[in-house]
């Protein structure tokens, strides 16, 4: 019989082994992304050029079928930024640059830059209250990357001629927290995949043919950046009543 030691020698092994294939696993990710950023990146500009007509006019289908190159390059490039930012958290490489900005004008901002594809859908998009909140000091670009998921999630999921709010308003007794609320009238999510929406790579619908494709990283990605402020988020939904998106930041003051 083996003895304790070479048993836990053994198991020693095995952890370090599996820990050395994360790690390669982690570099790799980090690698193929970069690599498949770069040219995606140039296939993007160079449709751009053709589009505004830099290199000579295009007709109107010609125009159109460039903008499908631009927009789906677009997406890609968005989903490889997403698994760039997941191998980061992995490697503990995502660290908070705190300062002090306005969450109703990051709100605002973000509402704006979603605004072309929400009229597209005929969605209405309104941010209610905040007007009397303070200065956040927080991570303003990882607070502006969950915003966007969670607004541009809503806009995906919410059928034509649906509405989608953001409420900002104060949590606690002293009012110590910032509460986002981002909601929608769209289809709505079962209580029993509340939990999945914010597991890595997980899709409340994984067939082939869904209609809405990504990474199953966006909301995972969001869940960190509120976390390592401190914060919490979840979800409130029923399918067919819309859902309801909450996130919190503690309101610390700046230095």
């Amino acid at each position: 019989m083996r003895s304790v030691e070479a048993d836990a020698e053994l198991s020693r092994r095995i952890i370090e082994e599996l820990r050395a294939r994360d790690a390669l696993k982690t570099q790799f990710l980090s690698n193929i992304s970069h690599d498949l950023r770069t040219p995606l990146a140039a296939i993007i500009t160079h449709a751009e050029i053709l589009r505004e007509g830099m290199l000579g006019e295009l007709n109107v289908r010609q125009r159109d079928s460039v903008s499908g190159i631009v927009n789906g390059g677009q997406q890609l490039l968005d989903m490889i930024d997403e698994i760039l930012t997941y191998v980061r958290g992995e490697g503990d490489q995502i660290a908070l640059t705190r300062t002090p900005f306005s969450i109703t004008e990051l709100v605002d901002q973000v509402c704006v830059l979603n605004q072309p594809l929400a009229t597209k859908r005929g969605l209405t998009c309104e941010r209610i209250g905040g007007e009397e909140m303070p200065a956040v000091y927080a991570d303003r670009d990882k607070l502006k990357h969950v915003l966007g998921n969670l607004i541009g999630n809503a806009i995906k999921f919410t059928p034509d001629g649906g509405r989608i709010w953001i409420i900002v308003s104060r949590r606690g007794a002293g009012g110590e927290d910032l509460l986002v609320e981002v909601g929608d009238t769209g289809r709505g999510i079962a209580p029993d995949h509340h939990e999945l929406v914010f597991r890595e790579f997980a899709q409340v619908d994984s067939s082939p043919s869904r209609p809405h494709h990504g990474t199953g990283l966006g909301l995972a990605i969001a869940r960190r950046f509120v976390e390592l402020h401190g914060g919490h988020i979840w979800v409130e939904s029923e399918l067919g009543k819309g859902s309801r998106f909450y996130f919190t930041v503690p309101l610390v003051p700046a230095p």
